[in-house]
């Protein structure tokens, strides 16, 4: 494989033009199907199989006129002071709900008991004959307008349900995660054009994959939060990918070599961890399809092509454009580096130019020769010169000193820190939230508010029950009867039979609210005890059995993913600890994560500081998403940091060694590319949508913890407590495995060889 990307890099260099030309007219065509063929986006959650779904489907069958899937809505009157509400300006609002564009039923508050006890709040359910993705910021205005009479009677109208749910989109304080990563790029390689080159290579990734998944909602439904989410990653995997072959590129341009043979060596070397690397996020998300919810499927897919359009440009774009940007990639003072090497004076003498040529092992060896002569001169007082000395060794090299030294306290400090950071993991509880996590700043959650003020937070999430059966009427009104004595039950409406008669329908309304502990329990004793052919079903149901699905998907798509990521990784490394450690390091990272999440989102740490209007349970589909990811990049940074090392170990060095120059050959640009990675997902924290929200946060911890707690401080000191048996692989495995060679080290080999015998033939 090294040898072909360096083949394909150099080419890409010559052809820059064709490339761009080629990668400009695949943006154009995307974005021409983008604004031609462009859909709704969707709310709504499928769980084919569960017992929510199956009622959903019955009721589509039976009884469509109930809309039973539809969007619904909730308008709440609250009358002025401690005054009752005014039956006339609530019926003349009803009526021109009753009128509006694709609404199928309103309830009238005065006909349908929808007043409070007090008579301050009333409230209108009103059902759509679409679902929520469907509705445009025009229906939402229109049902706010047919309002306009309670208003002006002095009431206060409030409006909630998923009706009001507006497609997610990006704000511009997302944004400030782009500025951020360019500012780190700039920091890291001292120059605007290196810095430049990832950034135009992730907005033109980016730019095509969210055409083509806009395109597509045109042929299929794609959820509101799928743009969102595969901006986020793919923003965030191409300007790292990119970063790390620009990162090569600049450095064989420092050892001398010419800009085309520079760029064919970082495709070769550096374009193949990014191959496996991409590869293992690509498993990640594309495995969420096991845990056989469509929505997570659609998700996981259009996260995945974001990652494959990023590797793609990243192999392709990044060469081209370094060919555009010649020699000014290395900045100024690389520049006048490069000039010295390259042009010495003639009257120079040799020791003087191999100084020119290899500064930096020049410095290295006549430090290290200062320090011995002081040492002898000074005796047991020069053993303490170094803490005095005014040129301290960089910081990644005194870091990974200090691991190698002590490896088993780094080891078990760094395992005990995450540890207890996970702690609060023990107490999460899933769920789907809904405008009780809202601002109150929104109409939604004073809404709910209201709702719960004048009925109790029960009636913002109602359960919904399905008989099906012969006498399906009277077995929906002697379970009804039944249900008003259950505890946590506020209220049962007369069950509602179907034209058919074999199907009725009737409402149970909890006492608290959709997303309490008691709510889902008083759903599993009405399933527990209800006679059969009833099904239980309505929003909040939903939300339980995505919840339960998901959980019992989590175990296999774990071992789905760790397996799949683990053979590639025993490719890359050659190794069967190394992935091993890789993948128990990412348990800790995960765990830690989730203690984090739980903490804020549930338990309300420091809530106000990320933004968190209240303390809720973790969104259902949080956790599995956020394995997939977290997953990836968790290996993305386990290939950048140790394929330095194993480089350094094949070519001869000691272990010990090996880790200590790998780790300060892969330190910087790690550290850089994880920056950049919480840099773009801290920016999605402003997200008005609750499970972005959340994502943007957990991502950005999860990063974190892995790359600087895992990747930078666990394995390397694992690996120095290993030793050689870390790279050890063995016999008949090792023959039966196919040589990857990811870092590059035959291909470096061949064309160093190559270059040694150019002189002997001129």
């Amino acid at each position: 494989m090294a040898s072909y990307l360096y083949r394909f890099g150099k080419t890409a260099f010559r052809r820059r033009r064709l490339v761009l030309a080629l990668w400009l007219a695949i943006l154009f065509v995307a974005g021409a199907g983008a604004a031609a063929l462009s859909g709704p986006t969707s709310n709504s959650f499928s769980i084919p199989g569960t017992e929510a779904q199956r009622a959903l489907d019955l009721l589509k069958t039976k009884m469509p006129e109930a809309a039973a899937d539809g969007a619904t809505a909730r308008v709440v009157f609250k009358a002025p002071g401690h005054q009752k509400v005014a039956k006339a300006p609530v019926e003349k609002t009803v009526g021109e709900l009753k009128r509006l564009d694709k609404v199928a039923t309103v309830a009238d508050p005065f006909h349908d008991q929808l007043v409070s006890k007090d008579g301050t709040i009333a409230f209108s359910q009103v059902t759509y004959k679409v679902q929520s993705g469907e509705l445009t910021n025009a229906d939402r205005d229109a049902l706010k307008h047919a309002a306009t009479a309670a208003k002006d009677a002095g009431m206060t109208v409030e409006f909630g349900g998923d009706a009001m749910q507006e497609a997610a989109g990006v704000s511009p304080t997302e944004a400030i995660g782009v500025g951020v990563a360019g500012l780190v790029l700039a920091l890291t390689f001292g120059s605007l054009v290196a810095a430049g080159l990832p950034l135009l290579n992730a907005l033109l990734g980016v730019g095509i994959a969210l055409a083509a998944i806009t395109a597509a909602s045109g042929f299929t439904k794609i959820g509101s939060s799928t743009p969102i989410l595969a901006l986020m990653l793919g923003l965030a995997v191409a300007i790292d990918y990119a970063l790390f072959i620009v990162s090569r590129h600049r450095k064989e341009l420092l050892e001398g070599r010419e800009p085309e043979e520079a760029a064919g060596r970082a495709l070769g070397t550096a374009g193949s961890a990014v191959v496996f690397a991409g590869l293992t996020v690509i498993i990640a998300l594309a495995g969420l399809s096991i845990a056989g919810i469509p929505t997570l499927t659609e998700m996981g897919f259009a996260a995945s092509f974001a990652v494959v359009v990023g590797v793609l440009v990243a192999l392709t774009l990044a060469p081209a454009l370094l060919g555009f940007a010649g020699r000014k990639v290395l900045g100024k003072a690389g520049d006048k580096t490069r000039k010295r090497a390259l042009n010495p004076t003639p009257e120079m003498p040799r020791w003087i130019s191999a100084i020119t040529r290899r500064p930096l092992a020049a410095l290295r060896a006549a430090t290290a020769l200062l320090g011995s002569a002081g040492r002898k001169l000074l005796g047991k007082a020069g053993d303490k010169s170094p803490k005095r000395t005014p040129n301290p060794a960089p910081l990644s090299q005194r870091w990974i000193s200090a691991i190698t030294r002590r490896p088993l306290a780094a080891l078990l400090s760094a395992t005990a820190l995450l540890g207890l950071i996970a702690l609060p993991a023990l107490n999460l509880r899933l769920g789907i939230s809904g405008d009780e996590i809202k601002s109150t700043h929104t109409t939604e959650r004073r809404a709910y508010d209201l709702l719960a003020e004048g009925f109790g937070p029960g009636f913002n999430g109602p359960l919904l029950l399905v008989v099906e059966g012969h006498n399906a009427e009277d077995t929906a009104q002697g379970f009804a009867k039944r249900a008003t004595t259950f505890d946590d039950v506020a209220a049962v409406t007369p069950p509602t039979p179907a034209k058919t008669s074999d199907t009725a329908v009737f409402t149970v309304v909890p006492k608290s609210g959709p997303s309490a502990r008691a709510t889902t329990d008083l759903v599993k004793h009405l399933r527990h005890t209800a006679p059969a052919g009833t099904m239980v079903t309505g929003s909040t149901a939903v939300g339980i059995d995505i919840s339960a699905k998901l959980g019992g998907a989590l175990p296999p798509y774990l071992a789905l993913v760790v397996g799949l990521a683990f053979v590639l990784l025993m490719l890359v490394f050659r190794s069967l600890l190394v992935p091993l450690k890789a993948a128990l390091g990412f348990l800790l990272t995960m765990a830690a994560t989730f203690g984090v999440a739980v903490a804020v989102f549930q338990w309300g740490w420091l809530k106000d500081l990320f933004g968190v209007p209240v303390a809720g349970p973790i969104q259902s589909l949080t956790p599995i998403f956020l394995v997939g990811v977290v997953f990836g990049l968790a290996m993305d940074y386990q290939v950048f940091l140790v394929t330095p090392m194993r480089e350094e170990y094949v070519h001869g060095a000691a272990p010990k060694r090996a880790i200590e120059a790998g780790f300060q050959h892969g330190a910087r640009v790690v550290v850089a590319a994880a920056l950049i990675m919480i840099a773009v997902f801290a920016g999605f924290i402003s997200s008005h949508d609750p499970m972005i929200k959340l994502l943007g946060f957990a991502m950005a911890v999860g990063v974190f913890f892995d790359a600087f707690v895992v990747r930078m401080t666990i394995v390397p000191a694992a690996l120095a407590l290993l030793g050689k048996r870390a790279w050890s692989l063995p016999g008949r495995l090792d023959r039966l495995l196919p040589d990857v060679d990811v870092e590059g080290a035959k291909l470096s080999t061949e064309l160093d060889g190559q270059t040694a015998k150019e002189p002997a033939h001129a």
